[in-house]
C-alpha cells in the first residue's frame, strides 16, 4: 500500500477501535453497575446490555445507502455524532430507562458500512484486502481490550464515566476521518462495499446465506446472555469488579491459543464440521455454567470454551459470507449479516432479562443450550459449501460497451475455474466467483482487453 492508502488504513482502523472501546467496555460491567440504579430490574438490565443492538440492525443498511447519495464522510460525521449524544444521554442517566435510551441512540450511530465503503473508496482494487484486513483485526483487537479494560475503569471512574470516555472518544473520531482519509479523484466500484437495494431480498433467500445470517444472530445474542449473567455471578462469588479483568485476562489468552488450534484444523475439515465443533465449545461452555454457576474454576472453564467457539465462529462467518454471496453483491450480503449481528445482541438481553425477570439463571443458560442445538441442525445445510475466491476487476478505459457485454461474460464464464460472473456497467467493475486453484487472472484480463 502506499502512504495515503496506509494513512487512509490507519485512521479508519483507529476510529473502530475508539467507538468499539466505548461500546465493548460497558459489556463485562453493566450487568453488575445497575444494580446502584433506583429502578433497577433484569429486564431494564437485559435492555441496557442489548439496546444498541435494536438501532444497529435498523440503521445499518439506511446509513451505507445515504452514504452513497450524501457523501461517505457526512454520513460518518452524523453516525459518530449520534454516538456520542447517545454515550452522553447514559452518562448523565440517574435510571435505567434512560440509559437504556442512551444505549439504544449509541445504536443509531450506525457506519459500519459508511467506514467500510470509505476503506474501498480510498484504496486500489488490489490494495483493499489489506485494508480491509486491518479493519478487522482492529474490531477484534477493541473487543478484547473493553473486556480488559472495561471492570477497571468503572471500578476507578463509575458506569458513567466509561459512557463519558466513550462520547470523548467518539468525537476525536471526527478529525480522524476528516484529516486522515484522503479520497482520489475517481472512485472505484462500490458494488461490493456497499448494500443494494434491488439484491436484500434474494440474498436474504440465498439458501446458504440465511443460515449465516441466522448463525450470527444466534451466537450474539449467547454472548449478551453470557454477559448478562457471569459478572453478577462473579460478584455473588465475593470476586470484586475490580478484579474481573484477571478472570478475563485468563479466559481471552488460554481462548486465542484454542482459536488458532480451531483455525488450522478448520483448514484441513470440511466447513460443516469445524462449525459443529465450534458449537460444542459453546455447549459445554452452557453445562458447565449450568452444573458450576458458583464456581470460580468452573466459570473460567465456561469462558475459555464459549470464547473458543465464539471466537471461531465470528473470525470464520464473515469470510463464508463473502464467498458465497453473488458476484458484486458482497455489500448488500454484508449488510444484512451485520443487521442480523446486531439484531441477536439486542434479543439476547431482551430475552435473559426477560427469563431472569421470573426464573432463575439456570433457566437462561437452558434456553442457550436448547438454542444451540438448533443452531447446530441448522448449519448442517453448509455441508455442501466450496471455498472458493472472489475477483474484482476494473473495466477503466478498456472498450468494454453494452454491445460487448454478452460475449465478455460468455468468454470468461468459459474460463477454467470460473463459477459466476457479472459486469456492473454502473460500478464500471466485473465481479468473479472463483476456483482458486483453477483460475488464471492474467486469462480474464486479456478477455477484457480484446
Amino acid at each position: 500500500m502506499n502512504k495515503t492508502e496506509w494513512q487512509a488504513g490507519i485512521s479508519l482502523a483507529s476510529v473502530y477501535v475508539l467507538r468499539m472501546l466505548g461500546l465493548f467496555m460497558v459489556i463485562p460491567v453493566l450487568a453488575v453497575a445497575a444494580l446502584e440504579y433506583p429502578d433497577y430490574s433484569p429486564l431494564w438490565v437485559g435492555l441496557a446490555v442489548g439496546g444498541y443492538g435494536l438501532t444497529q440492525a435498523i440503521c445499518q443498511i439506511p446509513m451505507g445507502l445515504l452514504s452513497d447519495s450524501w457523501g461517505r464522510k457526512p454520513v460518518i460525521y452524523i453516525g459518530l455524532i449520534l454516538f456520542a449524544l447517545g454515550s452522553l444521554i447514559a452518562g448523565l442517566a440517574d435510571s435505567m430507562w434512560l440509559l437504556t435510551i442512551g444505549r439504544i441512540m449509541q445504536g443509531s450511530g450506525a457506519i459500519a458500512a459508511a467506514v467500510m465503503a470509505l476503506a474501498s473508496d480510498a484504496t486500489r482494487e488490489s490494495q483493499r484486502t489489506k485494508i480491509m484486513a486491518l479493519i478487522g483485526i482492529s474490531i477484534g483487537f477493541s473487543f478484547y481490550l473493553a473486556l480488559l479494560l472495561g471492570p477497571i475503569v468503572a471500578a476507578s471512574l463509575g458506569l458513567s464515566g466509561i459512557f463519558l470516555m466513550t462520547a470523548i472518544l467518539a468525537i476525536l473520531c471526527v478529525p480522524l476521518v476528516h484529516f486522515g482519509v484522503q479520497l482520489p479523484e475517481n472512485l472505484q466500484a462500490s458494488g461490493d462495499s456497499l448494500p443494494k437495494t434491488k439484491s436484500l431480498w434474494s440474498l436474504y433467500k440465498h439458501h446458504h446465506l440465511w443460515r449465516l445470517n441466522l448463525s450470527v444472530l444466534v451466537i450474539h445474542m449467547l454472548v449478551t446472555c453470557f454477559f448478562v449473567q457471569v459478572p453478577v455471578q462473579l460478584i455473588n462469588m465475593s470476586v470484586p469488579l475490580s478484579e474481573h479483568w484477571i478472570v478475563y485476562t485468563i479466559v481471552l489468552s488460554v481462548s486465542v491459543l484454542a482459536l488458532i488450534v480451531m483455525i488450522n484444523l478448520s483448514d484441513k475439515l470440511p466447513v460443516s464440521t469445524s462449525a459443529s465443533i465450534a458449537l460444542l465449545c459453546l455447549a459445554v461452555s452452557f453445562v458447565i455454567l449450568l452444573t458450576n454457576a458458583n464456581n470460580w474454576t468452573g466459570i473460567v472453564i465456561a469462558g475459555i470454551f464459549f470464547f473458543a467457539g465464539f471466537n471461531f465462529l465470528e473470525a470464520k462467518m464473515p469470510s463464508m459470507v463473502s464467498a458465497i454471496c453473488p458476484p458484486g453483491q458482497k455489500g448488500s450480503a454484508m449488510g444484512l449479516y451485520a443487521s442480523h449481528q446486531f439484531f441477536g445482541a439486542f434479543l439476547g438481553g431482551l430475552v435473559s432479562g426477560l427469563l431472569n425477570s421470573f426464573f432463575s439463571p439456570q433457566y437462561t443458560f437452558i434456553m442457550c443450550l436448547v438454542v444451540i442445538f438448533l443452531l447446530s441442525l441448522t448449519m448442517k445445510g453448509l455441508a455442501n459449501i466450496e471455498r472458493i475466491k472472489r475477483v474484482t476487476l476494473m473495466l477503466g478505459d478498456t472498450g468494454v460497451t453494452m454491445n460487448t457485454n454478452a460475449s465478455i461474460l460468455n468468454e470468461l464464464r468459459g474460463l477454467a475455474g470460473v463459477k459466476e460472473a457479472l459486469i456492473d456497467d454502473i460500478d464500471d467493475a466485473i465481479y468473479l466467483k472463483v476456483d482458486a486453484k483453477l483460475f488464471d487472472i492474467e486469462q480474464a484480463k486479456q478477455i477484457i482487453k480484446h
